[in-house]
């Protein structure tokens, strides 16, 4: 059977595709640091690029992408930085009110539960015992506690603190020399298809365009509302738990879910009853649902012209094959992948195959 060139091109290309994608499957930890690296690069770029042509050529472009990371790393640095006083105020609120709450949840939560056949009993000694223990240790104990861990689970120690080193080091590289890098796999593109690819390679950085600035828009918004709605209940950690809440939402599902246990816990220690709960059940399933079926599908699924439900399948479809990486990446490469099924319609619409 003989294969035409056409043919031969494509199965080329999706062997080239499988492979690509047997790499990331095998070498998915590894190349992850390289990859958040490669994302962060693409986004931080545009900001060299400006900085660099602000300084005429009289600023090294190594200290544009210097003065660029540093402020980035000092971003990062901040968001995390607030979760500090709410576990400043919350642990010493925690070391107090924990055996009263077990108590509490002891004499009124267990009687119900009985009623429907669910028998628990909370042991108050053993939790007032966990707070002695734990909760109100001395640095010193802590930081032994702390040391013990790191030993006992060095390798997962060790992989966070060179992914942590690694990422920086990896982004600078990138930023110094993203042109080369991106010139450098352009070059590998057959000269007959460059026009094309040149072309899809706009609209797909377009659409990844608008999907972050979609994003940011998200979670500006929902920082706002998390904020304000606390605080109209009188939650005192209102603005770091709103604003973290919202700057999380960058990771779908794992953001929302951290700010809610986050909130769930500075609302039960604040008002020590069903009070804080209820609220906090109020305010984060209507942001929930505001979040699913307004924002995100408006100010995002909209302008890369993905589905609601697409965008769930993508999120739950990568995080299944990639992990935690498939979920950071879904959307960005859903919104790169709309563009390709784009243009396979429009070639299969004026195709023989379609036309007959």
């Amino acid at each position: 059977m003989q294969f035409t060139s056409t043919q031969k091109r494509t199965a080329a290309w999706f062997s080239i595709a499988a492979l690509a994608l047997l790499t990331l499957w095998f070498l998915g930890p590894v190349l992850t640091p390289f990859v958040i690296a490669a994302v962060l690069a693409y986004v931080l770029t545009p900001l060299v690029n400006r900085l660099d042509a602000a300084g005429r050529g009289k600023m090294p472009r190594v200290l544009a992408v210097l003065i660029v990371e540093v402020l980035f790393i000092l971003v990062v640095v901040s968001i995390l930085l607030l979760i500090v006083p709410i576990f400043a105020k919350e642990i010493p609120l925690l070391r107090e009110q924990l055996p009263g709450l077990a108590n509490r949840l002891n004499t009124s939560l267990v009687p119900w539960l009985a009623k429907f056949g669910i028998n628990i009993s909370l042991d108050v000694d053993s939790v007032k015992s966990f707070v002695v223990k734990y909760l109100s240790a001395n640095f010193e104990e802590a930081f032994g506690s702390v040391m013990s861990s790191v030993r006992l689970g060095g390798s997962v120690a060790l992989a966070v603190v060179g992914n942590l080193v690694l990422i920086p080091v990896a982004l600078f590289f990138l930023l110094k020399d993203w042109d080369a890098f991106v010139g450098r796999i352009v070059e590998l593109v057959p000269p007959m298809t460059r026009g094309s690819f040149d072309s899809f390679l706009e609209e797909a950085d377009g659409v990844l365009g608008q999907y972050l600035r979609g994003q940011l828009l998200v979670m500006g918004t929902l920082a706002v509302y998390f904020s304000v709605a606390l605080s109209v209940f009188g939650f005192d950690l209102a603005v770091p738990v709103g604003v973290f809440t919202g700057l999380a939402f960058f990771i779908p599902y794992l953001g929302f879910g951290l700010g809610m246990l986050l909130a769930l816990l500075a609302g039960l220690l604040q008002f020590g009853g069903w009070y804080g709960v209820l609220v906090v059940a109020g305010v984060y399933g209507f942001g929930q649902l505001v979040e699913s079926f307004f924002l995100t599908p408006r100010l995002v699924g909209e302008r890369i012209g993905l589905h609601p439900l697409a965008a769930i399948f993508a999120l739950l479809a990568f995080g299944q094959l990639f992990g935690f990486l498939g979920v950071l990446i879904a959307l960005p490469t859903s919104a790169v992948l709309v563009v390709a099924i784009r243009r396979i319609k429009a070639s299969y619409m004026l195709s023989k195959l379609y036309t007959g």
